[in-house]
């Protein structure tokens, strides 16, 4: 009999442990899990739902008119999914997204100037405050970015582009640190 292939973080690897530069820090978060939820639900009914089925851990990002992501650090438990999907039939659909999707860290004091070499999306707290999250493109690729906090940002890119995606993060840290030695 065959062994069955074996789930490998797509970020993992050396190269990928994490960068720090230039008051940016760059790290491949968990491959929890990632829900893409569509129907007419209010976040705070969503919310409900999303405890009583074992996500209290999770975070909702709005990803589109009645869409949203669903994401956590935990790994997926399929009774959860199950108990979700029951609980907002009618309401909402659920689609498990954990394989498809890989979440990054942005952070630092630098880490907005970062990003904003690579999307046109005004990342100042005033207008993008923690918790909002915004459906556009990093350079070439499709990612949703959420602010997670004062200096910190989750970017959620395909999985095939996720590679691509740190590469360019990591282009774009470089060059900021270049640009912060030359000013100095």
């Amino acid at each position: 009999m065959r062994d069955l292939p074996q789930h490998k973080p797509v970020l993992a690897g050396t190269v990928y442990n994490g960068i720090s530069e230039a008051g940016i820090r760059l790290a491949a978060l968990p491959e929890g899990h990632l829900l893409h939820v569509l129907g007419a639900i209010e976040p705070s009914a969503l919310a409900a739902e999303l405890v009583k089925a074992g996500f209290a851990e999770s975070s909702i990002r709005k990803a589109g008119f009645r869409q949203w992501f669903v994401a956590g650090d935990e790994p997926l438990v399929r009774a959860s999914l199950d108990t979700l999907a029951a609980a907002l039939a009618g309401k909402a659909y659920v689609m498990d997204q954990s394989h498809g999707r890989v979440r990054i860290g942005v952070s630092g004091r630098s880490s907005r100037a970062l990003l904003s070499k690579g999307t046109a999306v005004d990342l100042d707290p005033s207008v993008f405050p923690e918790g909002h999250s915004a459906m556009t493109m990093v350079g070439h690729l499709s990612v949703q970015i959420v602010r997670t906090g004062d200096d910190s940002f989750e970017l959620t890119v395909l999985r095939s582009f996720a590679e691509s995606l740190w590469d360019d993060l990591a282009h774009m840290a470089a060059s900021a640190e270049k640009d912060g030695a030359s000013s100095s």
